[in-house]
């Protein structure tokens, strides 16, 4: 039976089991700092380059949103972008539309520029970012002095910017695109914007601002910015996703005589908790910080198998770890447990991720179960496979799945299988070359 089913759409893929996984790899750019860097240089004073930019449709859709605000882009086949920066309250009312395509990210942080810029714009999406919730930009920056209209707080969402009060105003949920959207907001204010954050998430915002010159003051429960200071970029590459790194990882620990390392990878200790609980389970882990850019470690990671044990995964645990969870409930189909609570966010991503991971990895053969919060995924021995699994049109559920069917006993065939294009195309081709 082949490795991979031959369709020439990619919606349905056919994962064989696999011995180990071995090599050495670098993963594409990361998807976040992609979307910042992008959204900084062009609010930027400056002309900025960006090398290994993120090759998913969703930081396509960033940039496809700020050309048509006005963004001179340009983008080459070795992925570097190139914009012109039209500086702060600078960017042009768009003669249509912004799609944002898949991407929450973008919609939320562009939402926090496009708030201080006196006209309407309009953002929609596909119909899985319609189902998303907006609230959470919506009335804060409201409070700023934006107004929206929306479809009960989902897209499409018309923003109509204001000059921006400065304010202390605090995140209704721990979620770094929101405390973004809050900074570049804060950034195009008068005086100083306090956001004040119910508990840590990912920096990425505040060390690329730092990095580009903007004051950014981190207190213990909140991020203080003032506002009009102009941005200052240069040009910079992008280190490899942490989250697209994950599923290789979870791969190496959980199949026997595996060796994966990976170079030139975002080590943001905001990003690297799934390492620590490969750590936990029992993965033999190395992780090496080589340099730093632009206000991020960078390095190597090199993960090995070992004898998985149970892991519990804590609410306070989960903002560091939300895109990662789905492949850490792979880890368990290859030994040990994973409990996950205080994880409710999974269910307003790309899909309601809790229900479709649970059913996919119980249709495979798991002892998994739903909580409301979160999962349970215990070891029953081998997924014993032969089966079909939807994807429920959600990037990240595609390649758990995917993981997860390397250690069954049976191919499984995974539909909707091209949504892997949001954030990691090439990840089909990537695990055919590292098959032991």
């Amino acid at each position: 039976m082949p490795r991979v089913s031959a369709q020439n759409d990619r919606s349905h893929r056919l994962v064989a089991p696999a011995e180990a996984v071995r090599g050495q790899l670098t993963v594409p750019g990361d998807k976040s700092l992609s979307h910042r860097y992008a959204l900084l240089g062009a609010i930027a004073d400056l002309p900025f380059t960006i090398d290994h930019y993120a090759p998913g449709a969703d930081c396509a859709s960033t940039l496809s949103c700020l050309a048509d605000l006005g963004v001179a882009i340009t983008r080459d086949a070795n992925g570097r972008v190139s914009l012109a920066g039209r500086g702060l309250g600078g960017l042009r009312e768009a003669s249509q539309t912004l799609d944002a395509g898949n991407s929450g990210s973008t919609v939320r942080m562009l939402a926090g520029i496009l708030a201080a810029h006196a006209f309407a714009s309009t953002i929609d999406g596909d119909a899985s970012l319609r189902r998303r919730p907006m609230r959470r930009i919506i009335d804060p920056l409201t409070a700023m002095g934006a107004s929206f209209v929306h479809a009960d707080g989902r897209l499409p969402l018309t923003i109509t910017g204001a000059a921006l009060r400065a304010t202390t105003i605090a995140t209704p949920i721990a979620s770094a695109q929101v405390k973004s959207a809050l900074l570049l907001a804060g950034l195009h204010a008068e005086g100083e914007t306090r956001v004040v954050v119910s508990a840590h998430s990912r920096d990425h915002t505040e060390r690329a601002l730092r990095a580009f010159g903007v004051d950014v003051v981190t207190e213990p429960a909140a991020v203080v910015i003032r506002g009009r200071q102009p941005v200052r970029p240069y040009p910079v590459r992008v280190a490899g996703d942490p989250s697209s790194a994950a599923f290789w990882a979870v791969a190496a620990a959980g199949l026997a005589g595996s060796d994966v390392v990976i170079d030139d990878l975002l080590l943001n200790p905001s990003r690297t908790g799934f390492v620590d609980v490969l750590v936990r389970a029992g993965a033999r882990v190395e992780v090496t910080v080589t340099e730093q850019r632009a206000n991020e470690p960078v390095g190597r990671l090199v993960v090995r198998p070992g004898r998985l044990g149970d892991v519990v995964i804590a609410p306070h645990e989960v903002p560091s770890l939300i895109d990662e969870l789905p492949v850490l409930a792979a880890l368990a189909t290859f030994g040990g447990s994973v409990s996950v609570s205080g994880a409710e966010e999974l269910r307003a991503k790309e899909s309601d991720r809790i229900t479709a991971l649970v059913t996919g990895l119980v249709a495979m053969g798991a002892d998994a179960q739903e909580r409301p919060d979160g999962f349970v995924v215990k070891a029953a021995g081998r997924l014993r496979g032969g089966c079909a699994v939807e994807a429920c049109h959600d990037h990240r559920l595609a390649m758990a799945f995917a993981v997860a069917a390397l250690g069954a006993a049976a191919p499984v065939e995974i539909r909707s299988a091209d949504v892997v294009d949001i954030s990691y195309p090439d990840f089909f081709e990537t695990l055919e070359s590292l098959r032991g």
